[in-house]
């Protein structure tokens, strides 16, 4: 997939096919910043991809405990969700350890700029019309390399799974 090409979701089938593309191709340890105004569906991307992922019963937003952390194979995924915070110090009472959990999903990463490791992949969502329009940048080799081995657009969208479970 080309960094910064947009492509149309259509629904919420296509963000979460997205998500599972996404998973597939889930390199050894990677960092995703989420970003989007309220309603631009990062929290269904993410819980999409944590879905995929295997993990099984309630995945929970993060709004108020700022991060959840979820077991999937080698290691742990950590959720964040920053909306609320006002001040990237705050970070630092959740005593999290960048080295931790083999995903990070952080949603408003822009809220903990100085406090979080680093991206490897930026994804913008974003409304468009009736759908949402998603791009990508990656930050890091480790998500240049992701990026690569994604499907192209129309061939995973034409794989859109039954969206029933993902919240």
């Amino acid at each position: 997939m080309k960094p910064g090409l947009p492509i149309h979701l259509s629904d919420e089938a296509a963000t979460i096919a997205l998500a599972g593309a996404l998973a597939r191709r889930l390199p050894a340890r990677a960092v995703v910043w989420l970003h989007g105004d309220l309603g631009a569906g990062k929290s269904t991307l993410a819980r999409a991809m944590l879905r995929a992922l295997g993990v099984q019963g309630a995945i929970r937003s993060p709004t108020y405990t700022l991060v959840e952390r979820y077991p999937i194979a080698s290691g742990d995924a950590l959720h964040l969700d920053l909306y609320r915070i006002g001040d990237a110090g705050e970070l630092e009472f959740l005593g999290l350890d960048p080295d931790d959990g083999r995903l990070w999903l952080v949603e408003w990463p822009e809220r903990g700029a100085g406090a979080l490791p680093p991206a490897d992949l930026h994804v913008r969502l974003e409304v468009a019309g009736s759908g949402r329009a998603a791009s990508f940048d990656a930050d890091t080799e480790t998500g240049r390399e992701w990026l690569e081995k994604l499907e192209e657009p129309e061939r995973l969208l034409t794989q859109v799974p039954d969206s029933q479970g993902i919240r």
